[in-house]
């Protein structure tokens, strides 16, 4: 691979004008068919193997046609000073609502809450439902400012309106502050590492380039995929910050092998061939992990990975073709200044420095034991709160207050109760009944009777008779561990209440489907994890040749992943420190967020174990002993590898601003994860791991050695057969540390 990889740098590096070429129309074409694509959908996505799942298909079969597709909005409307609504001056108010409320062009139907009777006990609100016949997707600014207006008729009478729903489900799309805050500081720690702008802009330009691909390929299979307007901001967060990553570590090595004196053509043919074989192998993990999650059995969980494993795999081929095409036209601008004069092929190399990353490895090869206890026990009481770790899908609540949507869902639960936000669907199939018009009575009834419970609608039939729908309002909030709890005993406790019955019954609606997702989602994350780890077990012992190296990879990946959701827990869950990333409610973590979070922290996780060992195994297999082989690795990846982790931090923190839950968990998460991980685990456990192990890390059984494939990882193969290659390799050994100063 690194051969293959060494030709294709030094080729795009001499076709330089064609290959930028070749990604313009690309992209240009890409650009154009998804801008003209209809885009993604947030519509209903289908969740096998869960009961709720199972009850929404048997109405969908039973009741055809009168599932409603289209956007749905509550006008919730509330008396002042402790008024009614039903007093004549503000019911008048609100029928003339209303009527104005139908006559839009895209309205399908509005409730009047008079006949309807959504008004509450003590008379205090009142709330009518619009239905559309479009989706979210397909409202403009129009139908949501009628919306409003027809409101403000009501507010002018002295009522309070706030309005929740779908329909106020805008699809704002990935762009914006997000992105802008994570390039500017992915700017500044370039501009920092290099010293240089060219080189500092160059790994920005491709990462847009790339990131901008992806997501104008996401919005083009957005829809006969049916992707999420999510798929497309994790796709662009993934993208954009891998996409730098990968660029940076291409340019990076690429300035070291012109030190050692190279041509600019041979020095980005051993880039691409050494730092390009470890893109590769990192972006593949990643790209395993992401399509792995496909296990799971989450359709939307699916797609969202398989999203972003096309956009990582997009930033492989940027850093291994564009960087070294890029590279072709400025090939000194990259270089340090001291470095520009006299820059060519038959100049001396000069010799090796030692520099913070080669002290910080001395360091903690001289206190191995303390910074391996410190690290661990540290790592282990941020996970702590995974204990409590709750499951669900915040809704409305979970916004702003200042947000209408969330006031709408506040003045509802005063008006009608808690539970009224997240009522359950109870569908009874009485095919098989005597009388089924008694059997559904029955259930309803028994289910009204069960503590926790408040109320249950009057049934709906199908036209056959014999199939029914009743709402079953709990007494708490849809999210409360109290409402899940309902949802199971009821469930467990169907044979009694079906007994007599000839009929049987599920339970469906938001919260069930949310508990039921939660569930599934719970299920499979342990799965999930040891699939992982145990994939990158067998990777790193293809690659590093050892059998305690990836044992110790895999141990650190499980330490900072459950760290990082530990924080996640103290913050969304617990409401530590909530306030500071504009979080104005805490509730359960997104039932998607972990499983998703361990897959993509997986392959970063196991991005910077081959960047910084690749180099320590490099020295190592040079000759060094083991001790000294840190100390080199880290004098020449370290720097690189906290950039790229502070860059990755970066871009990630910049979605926290994100309105979306899970964008803004999942911004966090991430940034957690990679500072944890890279400073850490690999900067401090990794190290003190490999100093008390010595020579016994890189121990591989002769049988084993034997049935492991060859990987050449630390990209010997092109040094071996470059033709020509102008320059002078260095000793080896050059710069390794006197054992008694290490």
């Amino acid at each position: 691979m690194a051969t293959f990889l060494y030709r294709l740098g030094r080729l795009a590096f001499r076709r330089r004008g064609r290959a930028v070429l070749l990604w313009a129309a690309a992209l240009v074409a890409v650009a154009v068919a998804g801008l003209s694509a209809p885009g993604t959908s947030d519509g209903d996505l289908p969740m096998p193997g869960i009961e709720s799942q199972r009850a929404y298909d048997l109405v969908q079969q039973r009741f055809p046609g009168t599932a409603a597709d289209g956007a749905t909005a509550q006008v919730v409307f509330v008396a002042p000073g402790g008024g009614k609504v039903t007093a004549a001056g503000h019911r008048a108010a609100i029928e003339h609502t209303v009527a104005a409320l139908g006559s839009g062009p895209r309205v399908a139907g509005v409730t009047d809450p008079f006949t309807s009777g959504a008004v509450s006990e003590d008379g205090s609100t009142a709330y009518a439902t619009v239905g559309y016949t479009v989706t979210a997707a397909g409202l403009t600014d129009a139908d949501r400012g009628a919306l409003d207006e027809a409101a403000g008729q009501a507010r002018a009478e002295g009522l309070t309106v706030e309005t929740g729903g779908s329909a106020l489900d805008a699809d704002e799309g990935p762009g914006g502050l997000s992105e802008l805050i994570g390039i500017a500081v992915a700017a500044v720690v370039l501009l920092v590492t290099f010293g240089s702008l060219t080189a500092a802009g160059m790994p920005l330009l491709t990462a847009v380039a790339g990131a901008a691909l992806s997501l104008f390929g996401i919005l083009l299979l957005g829809h006969p995929l049916g992707l999420t307007s999510d798929t497309l901001t994790l796709g662009m967060m993934l993208g954009l910050a891998v996409g730098i990553d990968y660029a940076l570590f291409v340019i990076s090595r690429y300035r070291e092998e012109r030190g050692r004196g190279h041509s600019p053509q041979e020095a980005a043919g051993r880039a691409a061939g050494t730092a390009g074989s470890a893109v590769v192998f990192a972006g593949l993990t990643v790209v395993i992990a992401l399509a792995g999650l496909s296990v799971v059995g989450i359709p939307v969980l699916t797609k969202m990975g398989l999203a972003a494993a096309g956009a990582v795999g997009v930033a492989v081929l940027v850093a291994l073709t564009l960087v070294p095409a890029l590279l072709g036209f400025r090939p000194d601008a990259v270089l340090p200044r001291r470095a520009r004069k006299g820059a060519g092929a038959g100049r001396a190399p000069r010799p090796a420095r030692g520099n913070l990353g080669s002290r910080w490895a001395r360091f903690v090869l001289r206190r191995p034991v303390a910074v391996l206890v410190l690290g661990v026990l540290g790592l282990g009481a941020l996970a702590v709160p995974v204990a409590s770790l709750h499951l669900g899908s915040p809704g409305d609540e979970a916004l702003s207050t200042s947000t209408t949507q969330r006031r709408a869902y506040d003045d509802l639960a005063r008006g009608f109760g808690p539970g009224f936000n997240g009522p359950l669907t109870v569908v009874v199939d009485a095919k098989g009944a005597p009388d089924p018009r008694a059997a559904v009575h029955t259930i309803g009834e028994r289910i009204g009777k069960e503590r926790g419970i408040v109320s249950v609608s009057p049934p709906t039939f199908d036209e056959a008779g014999d199939t029914a729908v009743f709402s079953a309002t709990p007494a708490t909030a849809p999210t409360d561990t109290r409402t899940k709890e309902l949802v199971r005993t009821v469930r467990h406790e169907r044979p009694a209440i079906e007994s007599g019955t000839s009929a049987t019954f599920q339970v469906t609606g938001t919260t069930a489907l949310n508990i039921d997702i939660a569930g599934k989602v719970q299920a499979a994350l342990l799965p999930y994890l040891a699939t992982v780890v145990g994939l990158a077990v067998v990777l790193l012992l293809v690659v590093f040749r050892s059998v305690l190296v990836p044992l110790k990879a895999a141990l650190g990946f499980v330490l900072s992943v459950l760290a990082a959701l530990g924080l996640v827990v103290l913050v969304f869950q617990q409401g530590h420190g909530a306030g500071l990333l504009g979080v104005q409610q805490t509730g359960p973590v997104m039932s998607l967020m972990p499983i998703f979070m361990v897959g993509i922290v997986f392959g970063l996780a196991m991005d910077y174990e081959v960047f910084l060992l690749s180099r320590v195994r490099e020295a190592y297999a040079h000759g060094e002993d083991a001790r000294h082989a840190v100390v080199s690795g880290f004098r020449h990846s370290a720097r690189v590898v906290a950039a790229a982790a502070l860059i990755m931090i970066g871009v990630f923190s910049g979605f926290v601003e994100e309105q979306g839950a899970m964008i803004k968990m999942v911004g966090f998460g991430l940034a957690a994860a990679v500072l944890l991980d890279a400073f850490v685990v690999r900067m401090a456990i990794v190290p003190a791991v490999l100093a008390l192990l010595g020579d016994r890390a890189w121990w591989l059984p002769g049988w084993l050695d034997r049935l492991l494939p060859h990987v050449d990882i630390e990209g010997g193969s092109p040094a071996r057969r470059s033709p020509g290659g102008g320059g002078h390799d260095p000793d080896p050994r050059a710069d390794a540390p006197q054992r008694a100063g290490v």
